[in-house]
C-alpha cells in the first residue's frame, strides 16, 4: 500500500474523517450539535488544536523550510524548537485535537473511531514516509531528535 504514502494532504484526511464521523453519529440538528453544553468541553480541544497547528506552521515559516506534506524531501532544515521540543508532529497533533473536539460537539461516542483512524492512517501513510526521508536528509541529527522527542506525545 505504499502507493498511498504522501498522497492525501493531512487537512484533507481530517475533513474526510470528520465527515465520516458526522455520518456515523446519530442524526441531530445544527442547534443540537452546537449547544453550549457541548461547546464548552469541546473548546479547549479546538483551541489547543488550532494553537498547535498555527504555532508549528509559524516555526516552519521562521526557519524558512517547506511545509509541503507531499514533498518532505524539500525540507531545508530540521525544526526542533517550539512545540517540536515536545512532539515531532504538532501540526498533525493539532488536527487530531480538532477531531476530538468534533467528537464532543457531535455528542456521539461512536465518533471516537475518527481520531483513532486519523492517528493510524497518518502514522502509516504520512509520518513514517516523512521520517524515512528526514532520516536520509538529516542523518544522525534526526536520529538523535527521534530518540529525544516522541512522534505524537
Amino acid at each position: 500500500m505504499r502507493w498511498l504514502e504522501l498522497k492525501v494532504p493531512p487537512p484533507v484526511v481530517t475533513l474526510i474523517i470528520a465527515t465520516g464521523m458526522w455520518g456515523i453519529s446519530p442524526p441531530q440538528s445544527v442547534t443540537e450539535t452546537f449547544q453550549l453544553v457541548r461547546i464548552f468541553p469541546a473548546s479547549p480541544f479546538v483551541l489547543l488544536g488550532a494553537f498547535c497547528g498555527m504555532s508549528a506552521l509559524g516555526s516552519f515559516i521562521r526557519h524558512r523550510t517547506s511545509i509541503d506534506p507531499h514533498h518532505p524531501a524539500k525540507t531545508s532544515c530540521l525544526v526542533v524548537t517550539g512545540l517540536y521540543r515536545h512532539t515531532r508532529n504538532p501540526m498533525y497533533l493539532g488536527l487530531c485535537l480538532l477531531l476530538i473536539g468534533w467528537v464532543i460537539l457531535l455528542g456521539a461516542p461512536v465518533a471516537l473511531f475518527g481520531p483513532a483512524m486519523f492517528v493510524v492512517y497518518l502514522t502509516r501513510f504520512q509520518i513514517q514516509p516523512e521520517e524515512r526521508l528526514l532520516l536520509e536528509r538529516f542523518g544522525k541529527d534526526y536520529e538523535a531528535y527521534c530518540k529525544k522527542v516522541r512522534r505524537w506525545l
